[in-house]
């Protein structure tokens, strides 16, 4: 699990950065498709951790809602 949160922080930082640097916003609903994908690695990680806590469940949350977001991004391209 950490070897898969280390490479999506790495994808989402990256596409992150080049749209900040070349002002080209084309990739954005990759990059809330990894930012998805990273949310959802980490509320899984709280889970798997046994701290049940607010922070895992809010994870997956947010993570389905940027899921749905990234989706209807690509359906309007």
């Amino acid at each position: 699990m950490k070897k898969l949160r280390i490479i999506l922080s790495v994808i989402v930082i990256a596409l992150a950065g080049y749209s900040l640097i070349t002002k080209n916003f084309e990739f954005m609903s990759y990059l809330m498709f990894f930012l998805g994908a990273f949310m959802l690695v980490m509320g899984l990680d709280e889970l798997q951790k046994d701290r049940k806590r607010f922070e895992g469940y809010m994870c997956i949350i947010v993570s389905l809602f940027i899921f749905f977001v990234s989706i209807q991004g690509f359906l309007l391209d």
